[in-house]
């Protein structure tokens, strides 16, 4: 199995795969999200680009989810990606 994240267009996802505990767990965020996150005043905005432009926060926010009990595949949503307050 692959594990290189790429644009599901049936889905409108872009999927991927977060290693934690030695384990590929398999997440995805919609093309939306990603816009509305990142790119919110662009119109030309590729959903793959911003991505991979952002990896470490999504996988962040991939184990954050997990943490408070998701199961995989973890769906990310909009909420999910909102900035956090700084300490």
């Amino acid at each position: 199995m692959s594990t290189t994240a790429f644009f599901h267009s049936d889905s409108g996802c872009v999927r991927f795969w977060v290693e934690v505990a030695g384990v590929e767990v398999g997440a995805s965020v919609s093309r939306e999200a990603l816009h509305h996150r990142y790119q919110a005043h662009r119109v030309d905005d590729e959903p793959l680009a911003t991505y991979l432009s952002h990896i470490p926060e999504l996988q962040a926010a991939v184990h954050r989810r997990l943490a408070l009990g998701s199961r995989p595949p973890v769906l990310l949503r909009e909420a999910d990606l909102r900035e956090l307050p700084a300490p």
